[in-house]
C-alpha cells in the first residue's frame, strides 16, 4: 500500500452530512458511510483529527433569528456536535478503531476534555480523535475550530467535506454555467466572498499556510482520494507568482 502524502489531517465535517439531505437528526446509514471513509483513510497511516458540526440537530444563528439569545443558541449547537461526535466514536470503534472525543466545553461524563499534548499523543498511538463543542466560546463557527485545531496539533492539511465536489463561482445546484476552480488563493476566496468557510477560518489558515481542500464527502473513497494526495476537489492555498484563480475545464 502507498504510503499517504500527509502524515496528520484535519477533516471538517458539518452537521448536514450526518443526514439525509434536507433531514434532521442522525440517520445511522450516512453516519456509518463517514466513518467507514474515515476508517479506511486510517488504514493508510495518516493520522485524522475530526472537527464535526452540528447544524443537523442544532443551528445556533436559526435559534437566535426566533428570539434566543445568540449565545445561548452557539452553546446549544455546541451541545448538538457532542452528540454527533459521540455517534461518530462510537461507529468508528464498532470496526475496530480507537476513537477519542475531546470537548471544548468541559463534559467529563462523555469526552476528555480537549488538552492540545493530549490530543497529539492520541494521534500518535493512531486513535482517531473527535473534537466537540467547537472552540467552546459562542460567535465562533465550527470552521473557525477547525482551522485552530488544524494549527494547534500541527495538520499538514484541513480537509472541508463538502455536498458539492469543490468550490465554484456561482452556486451549482442552481446555475448550470457555475465553473469549478481548481485552485485557489486564500485571497481569492475572502475577496470573492466565495463563502468557502467564514472569514475568520480562510484567514486563520492564511496565516499559518495550511492548505485546505474542499471536496464531496459523499462520493464514496473522497476522503482516501484526499490524504493520498489525488487531485480532488478544490485547493485553497498561497499564491504561486503571476497565478490567478484557476478554474476547471467545462
Amino acid at each position: 500500500m502507498a504510503a499517504p502524502k500527509y502524515k496528520r489531517v484535519l477533516l471538517k465535517i458539518s452537521g448536514e452530512a450526518f443526514c439525509k439531505e434536507g433531514g434532521f437528526g442522525i440517520d445511522i446509514g450516512e453516519a456509518r458511510s463517514i466513518a467507514d471513509q474515515i476508517f479506511e483513510a486510517s488504514k493508510l497511516g495518516t493520522e485524522i483529527a475530526v472537527v464535526v458540526g452540528g447544524g443537523n440537530i442544532v443551528r445556533g444563528g436559526t435559534l437566535s433569528q426566533g428570539g434566543i439569545n445568540q449565545a445561548t443558541g452557539d452553546y446549544m449547537g455546541m451541545l448538538a456536535t457532542v452528540i454527533n461526535a459521540l455517534a461518530l466514536q462510537d461507529l468508528l470503534e464498532s470496526l475496530g478503531k480507537p476513537t477519542r472525543v475531546l470537548s471544548a466545553l468541559p463534559i467529563h461524563s462523555v469526552a476528555e476534555p480537549f488538552i492540545r499534548r493530549r490530543a497529539i499523543r492520541h494521534l500518535e498511538k493512531e486513535r482517531v480523535i473527535v473534537l466537540a463543542a467547537g472552540t467552546g466560546n459562542p460567535h465562533f463557527t465550527t470552521d473557525t475550530a477547525a482551522a485552530l485545531r488544524a494549527a494547534e496539533i500541527g495538520a499538514e492539511v484541513l480537509l472541508k467535506a463538502s455536498k458539492v465536489n469543490g468550490v465554484y463561482d456561482k452556486d451549482p445546484h442552481t446555475n448550470a454555467k457555475a465553473r469549478k476552480f481548481e485552485r485557489l488563493a486564500y485571497l481569492d476566496v475572502l475577496n470573492r466572498r466565495l463563502g468557502v468557510m467564514d472569514v475568520t477560518a480562510i484567514s486563520m489558515c492564511m496565516e499559518h499556510r495550511l492548505p485546505i481542500i474542499v471536496f464531496n464527502l459523499r462520493k464514496e473513497g473522497n476522503i482516501v482520494r484526499a490524504v493520498s494526495g489525488e487531485p480532488i476537489g478544490t485547493l485553497i492555498g498561497e499564491a504561486m507568482a503571476g497565478e490567478h484563480a484557476k478554474t476547471a475545464k467545462r
